[in-house]
């Protein structure tokens, strides 16, 4: 009996060359290879007659080969086997390309179920490449309900089935089942054997649905008792008790009021810093809602209980914009804030780093930088992170570890949909603020086609005229990437403005795979006033702020995500000019349109998510892999909200009696939360 830790290579049938094609799809051992569910099913399991066909259909057909297959080359590399089936209904013409070896796998007047897509010339009916298989023989490709993969080059479907076959009886006595068997009984789900014997092999449809709501629940389940543990854990922790000073003082200094949001925030932080046990808070509030007075009080809380704070910034123009903030909002108290980035002189960082360490820095506020090992906090009480999940788990983690469990405030600007929110940050406190201070420029959105790019580049003009500036956003970077015809790059556009549309005017690029210095410059240049129109990709999507900017141009709008797209627009409106957005699409497809329209619509950044997670899925959000969470095998975020939720009333049941799965009947579960974390190490939150 083999091991689920067992490398591929082991099977029958698997040698080096396949493997390297299956690592490509993540497939190393017998486990990683029985957790590879499919994308989707056909239903193979009736036949029709030939007569029966329609135009287009994919079908099974019972029928008997009526002539020799034959061979003809067409040209060099293009070799046909033709041949004729037919049934009592009917027949089919059958051909295949580039597959000579066939016409010795048939046998004219012997019967075979043929399983393709039917192509209908008046009469005449054809299939291109179907699969098939003796009638007399056990079925595998037709006659059931046929699981569709994932592929790679060098896998094919066959191959795949034939190997998860193999695999489920090589270990089918040591199957993945970490659901304690209490928990399976309340909840009615079949049996670990049963789920993946039918999720990969279904004897009927009800088999499948069974088998798939056992797998996602056991999915979301573990994941659920993983981040409650992460979380209880850190609950555990002493942390420096911050004796939150009147907040009302702190809030009457302001020049401005803030919000019932704003100020709910902050007391649930002050709460948690004076609790004995160290804060790990999230603070998620959509563009402009303002965050960053979150932050400042929370350093004035630490200031008066006479600690100090951290806090870092993705980029060095965000640290730079974060650093005049809080010099403006918290100077007034007496508070000494500081700077640290990569582009300061080695004197510069030497005095910095002697006024921290000696205590007379009260705010340090730098990028990556503070990550150093030279810089050493003599009173670090919090750390804050602005766009956490620009952030590793481990850099966090390493700012944390220059205090003695300091508190942790995290800020994001990414709206989340509360059901996706209930497991990205399953581990953390959250802090929402859904409300827009007053005056925050509501900015108009308009979804426009080609038609309309002779006008918009007018409205450019007048706005630089009026003394405005313009982002424009293109999805690519260089004209010499893999890339539709149609798609604007920043490189080849920017320098197509500058010499053929707007050659009087300043225009300047910036992108991903500039030099971190150069796009810093760009960047600040573009703040400084002295850039008309900025050409980017998205890295000017996050945080940066540009009052004067009155006008966001999206090219190729299609190609983004709306939280994206939102987050884009979110870069204008800033000031105190009326403000636009303008996003160029040409597609003719009605699922762009509708969510193009969504942008149109709304303003909301938690309603524009919500439609986000249903179009695109939660991957949107961060990007590949940034959002902290391992990768889901079977369940999907979207669309298994309530066996999400009944997963989780499980798991919080479950540690309420048994908080460190403890009892024997636990362990199988406490042994595959283990492997979930070193397997993820440094990306779960």
């Amino acid at each position: 009996m083999a091991e689920l830790s067992d490398d591929i290579r082991y099977l029958k049938g698997i040698g080096q060359q396949r493997a390297d094609s299956l690592a490509k799809l993540g497939i190393s051992t017998l486990r990683d290879l029985i957790c590879f569910f499919p994308r989707t099913y056909e239903d193979r399991t009736k036949t029709v007659p030939i007569a029966a066909l329609k135009q287009g259909e994919s079908a099974c057909v019972r029928t008997v080969i009526a002539d020799e297959p034959t061979l003809s080359r067409i040209r060099r590399g293009m070799e046909l086997v033709k041949f004729r089936i037919v049934d009592d209904s009917g027949s089919i013409d059958v051909t295949y390309f580039n597959q000579s070896y066939i016409r010795y796998q048939l046998q004219m007047g012997k019967s075979y179920v043929f399983y393709g897509k039917v192509t209908l010339e008046g009469q005449r009916r054809s299939m291109i490449n179907p699969l098939f298989e003796p009638e007399d023989t056990p079925h595998s490709l037709t006659g059931r309900i046929v699981p569709i993969y994932r592929l790679t080059s060098g896998i094919s479907q066959k191959m795949l089935i034939s190997a998860i076959r193999r695999g489920l009886d090589e270990c089918s006595a040591k199957l993945p089942d970490a659901l304690p068997d209490s928990v399976a009984e309340k909840a009615q789900l079949c049996k670990s054997p049963y789920a993946f014997e039918n999720i990969h092999f279904p004897s009927d449809y009800t088999a499948l649905e069974l088998s798939r709501r056992r797998l996602i629940f056991e999915e979301l389940f573990v994941l659920s008792c993983a981040l409650t543990r992460m979380k209880n854990s850190r609950i555990k922790k002493s942390g420096i008790t911050v004796t939150a000073p009147r907040l009302e003082r702190f809030f009457s200094s302001l020049p401005f009021v803030l919000t019932g949001a704003q100020k709910r925030a902050i007391a649930e932080c002050a709460r948690d810093m004076s609790s004995g046990a160290a804060m790990n808070r999230l603070v998620q509030g959509d563009v402009g809602s303002g965050k960053t007075i979150v932050a400042a009080a929370c350093i004035w809380c630490v200031y008066e209980g006479g600690l100090q704070s951290a806090f870092m910034a993705p980029t060095e123009i965000l640290a730079n914009q974060h650093y005049k903030t809080f010099c403006e909002l918290l100077s007034p108290f007496g508070i000494k804030v500081f700077k640290l980035t990569g582009s300061m002189t080695a004197k510069q960082k030497r005095e910095v780093l002697a006024s921290v360490k000696e205590g007379e820095a009260d705010l340090l506020v730098g990028t990556h930088a503070l990550l150093s090992g030279s810089v050493e906090f003599n009173k670090l009480a919090l750390v804050i992170t602005d766009e956490q999940h620009r952030f590793g788990v481990n850099q966090r983690a390493a700012l944390i570890a220059k205090g003695h469990s300091p508190h942790t405030l995290v800020m994001s600007a990414t709206p989340i949909p509360r059901t996706l929110a209930l497991i990205i940050y399953g581990d953390l406190d959250v802090s929402i603020i859904d409300e827009l201070p007053p005056g925050r420029k509501k900015v108009d959105t308009f979804a426009v086609g080609e038609d309309m790019r002779e006008r918009i580049y007018n409205f450019m003009l007048k706005q630089v005229k009026d003394g405005r500036q313009v982002f424009v956003v293109c999805p690519a970077i260089d004209e010499n990437e893999e890339r539709p015809q149609n798609l604007k790059s920043a490189k080849e556009y920017s320098a197509e403005l500058q010499s053929k549309v707007f050659p009087d005017l300043r225009v300047g690029c910036v992108h991903g795979k500039m030099k971190t210095s150069e796009k810093d410059r760009t960047m600040q240049a573009f703040v400084d006033g002295e850039i008309d129109i900025l050409v980017s990709t998205t890295v000017i999507e996050v945080g940066v702020d540009v009052p004067n900017a009155s006008l966001m141009v999206v090219e190729n709008a299609e190609r983004f995500g709306l939280s994206q797209l939102h987050q884009l627009r979110g870069r204008v409106g800033r000031g105190t000019h009326k403000s636009y957005c303008i996003l160029f699409s040409d597609v003719d497809n009605e699922i762009s349109k509708s969510r193009l329209k969504v942008m149109e619509q709304t303003s909301d950044g938690f309603k524009i998510s919500e439609e986000d997670l249903k179009l695109r899925g939660p991957g949107d959000f961060f990007g590949s892999r940034q959002h902290g969470l391992p990768e889901m095998h079977i369940a999907d975020l979207c669309t298994d909200i309530r066996v999400l939720h009944d997963a989780q009333e499980a798991a919080q049941e479950l540690l309420k009696n048994d908080p460190e799965l403890s009892k024997p009947e636990n362990e199988r579960l406490r042994r595959r939360i283990d492997e979930l974390f070193v397997i993820n190490d440094g990306t779960l939150n």
